[in-house]
């Protein structure tokens, strides 16, 4: 952990978060020390984890929630966390989308950051069952002239599939399924609760789990955007293994050692570093 006092506070929550699932939990006077900071700052850090739903505070200190498969969290929550990965795995798997091509964004945090990054590249055909990411689009649509608004030349043409929503604002169940069932894509651009070697992909909610079969079925290329917290999550349902997957992005909180595991797996693990070029890691031919 850092000893940067000027660290900002979302880093440094970040710090204590990562501290608290590796250790299984933290005392307070440690994480003055270690952060270089005062008892009052570490203090309201946690509680503002707390607030989060991700530690639970303790006499002294704060251990890790222990979340149900089946526990899904709203948008709000998850948008709070990882913000930074999330920024570079965005700004990285941006560089995958090709002009004029039909891409899919399935719902999810890291796939709102990614539509922000999306909305500049030309005449792409968007498919997605999240609410917040066609709202990106449907926001970037239109350009301010000398007469007034006016639809923006190249602007992304953009179909939300409909559906139930869930927590995370995202579109599930046979009309979204229908809806996806019907069309292909060059690409999917899937985030993902939890991602294991034994589990794959996997999510709490059963009926994102079915339509995210769906789009995975209907893509030629499948790139999932997951931060380093996702690695050894496990939900309640698993949609996909790791084979269906071509590319994973991820961000550089990875251990060494599981991207070692990951590239034996994948074709391509892109890892995101801040303000610096991602380097595709391809498995060698056999």
């Amino acid at each position: 952990m850092s000893d940067n006092q000027n660290l900002l506070a979302e880093q440094r929550r970040a710090l204590i978060l990562d501290e608290v699932r590796r250790r299984g939990g933290v005392r307070v006077n440690e994480l003055t020390r270690r952060l270089k900071v005062s008892d009052m700052t570490v203090r309201r850090d946690l509680d503002a984890l707390a607030r989060q739903g991700v530690v639970e505070k303790v006499h002294g200190g704060a251990v890790p929630v222990a979340e149900a498969t089946t526990h899904e969290p709203g948008f709000e929550a998850k948008s709070a966390l990882e913000l930074s990965a999330k920024e570079d795995i965005a700004r990285a798997a941006a560089r995958m989308a090709v002009r004029g091509s039909a891409i899919a964004l399935a719902g999810g945090t890291t796939a709102f950051a990614l539509a922000h990054q999306l909305v500049d590249i030309p005449d792409l055909t968007v498919v997605t069952n999240s609410v917040r990411v066609a709202d990106v689009f449907h926001s970037s649509q239109r350009s301010m002239t000398a007469s007034g608004p006016a639809a923006r030349p190249g602007a992304a043409t953009v179909v939300l599939t409909g559906g139930v929503r869930t927590p995370s604002d995202t579109l599930v169940g046979p009309v979204a399924d229908a809806a996806i069932r019907s069309l292909h894509f060059d690409v999917l651009f899937l985030g993902v609760h939890g991602i294991s070697v034994e589990a794959g992909l996997s999510t709490p909610n059963l009926a994102e789990a079915e339509t995210n079969r769906h789009f995975v079925r209907s893509a030629r290329r499948v790139v999932v955007l997951a931060d380093h917290t996702k690695w050894g999550t496990v939900g309640l349902s698993s949609f996909a293994a790791l084979e269906d997957v071509d590319a994973l992005v991820t961000d550089a909180g990875l251990p060494v050692t599981v991207r070692a595991e990951i590239a034996e797996r994948l074709p391509e693990l892109v890892v995101a570093h801040p303000a610096e070029e991602p380097a595709p890691v391809r498995r060698p031919a056999d």
